[in-house]
């Protein structure tokens, strides 16, 4: 029974919601932990006898795991999607999830790189290795245009509009958005391109693909954390690096810099001016210096 639902479920997802492959894989998890746990301490529970008491002992024992609050949310959130489903195509009458708590989440703010040390970064990429210019050119497009690591690897060259100072890439629930990118990424995407890409056969079906690896197949997630981890080692920036890290700095050096919320969360590709919100790493003497430009009976009396 639970895999027909399932079945339907994924579909629902990836048609109209639109999910990313990783939301969907995520989600459809969550529910296949539900149904392992549900099998064996509620044997022959069936779907319209679930309720909230249930999901209550299914969440202590995901607690009791240890999990990451975080982890825990988004298993409350992938549950809520299932069950807002069934009841959306009427195999349930009512939603058992609906007065379900989420665990609290603490908003932290991860590492962000000073602009000092975005330099040394990137010049502690080893450009005698054959690999060195596309490496440059991945790091300088993601801290110019604030992609996260899945909108890199998938950026295509029919995307490029390098000569208006813009590419057009493809975010989370599969939108796509036309971002600015500066002058110092353009010039390495294209040296990468003249120099280095053309030395390498796309495999069939990544003819398209900007940044590939040795074999002409598409860069992982992972491949492009090596990179970062890499030449941080190498310019001996001894903080949490990882992809999101120079999304993340790329947003605070905006907002911090004098830059528009609202233009950020543009540029970011967030539907919520509040995810915005959780990446301006923003220090106590730039909030009252703004506060003293634009509030119109600001009164600075130091």
């Amino acid at each position: 029974m639970w895999s027909s639902y399932i079945k339907s479920f994924k579909t629902y997802l990836q048609l109209e919601c639109a999910l990313s492959s990783n939301t969907i894989e995520a989600y459809l998890h969550d529910v296949e932990l539900l149904q392992d746990f549900l099998d064996k301490v509620y044997p022959g529970l069936t779907l319209d006898a679930i309720n909230r008491a249930h999901l209550q002992d299914f969440l202590k024992s995901i607690y009791d795991r240890e999990l990451a609050a975080a982890s825990q949310a988004r298993i409350v959130s992938g549950i809520r999607s299932f069950f807002n489903f069934l009841v959306t195509e009427q195999i349930l009458a009512l939603d058992p999830t609906a007065l379900l708590e989420t665990p609290k989440l603490k908003r932290s703010l991860p590492d962000v790189l000073s602009v000092a040390e975005i330099d040394r970064l990137f010049a502690g990429i080893d450009h005698s290795k054959e690999e060195g210019q596309r490496n440059r050119a991945i790091l300088e497009t993601m801290y110019s245009s604030g992609l996260r690591v899945s909108e890199v690897t998938g950026l295509l060259i029919s995307g490029l509009y390098l000569d208006v100072g813009f590419i057009r890439v493809r975010g989370k629930g599969n939108k796509e958005r036309l971002v600015p990118i500066g002058d110092t990424a353009s010039k390495h995407i294209k040296l990468y391109l003249t120099h280095n890409r053309t030395k390498i056969q796309p495999q069939k079906g990544r003819e398209d693909i900007v940044f590939l690896n040795r074999r002409g197949g598409a860069l992982t997630r992972v491949m492009v954390f090596y990179i970062i981890k890499n030449a941080a080692a190498q310019a001996g920036i001894n903080k949490n690096i990882h992809p999101h890290t120079l999304r993340h700095s790329f947003a605070t050096h905006l907002v911090e810099g004098g830059a528009d919320l609202r233009a950020v969360q543009e540029m970011l590709g967030h539907q919520s001016i509040t995810t915005t919100e959780i990446y301006t790493h923003l220090d106590r003497s730039f909030l009252r210096t703004t506060l003293e430009k634009y509030h119109p009976r600001f009164v600075n009396t130091r």
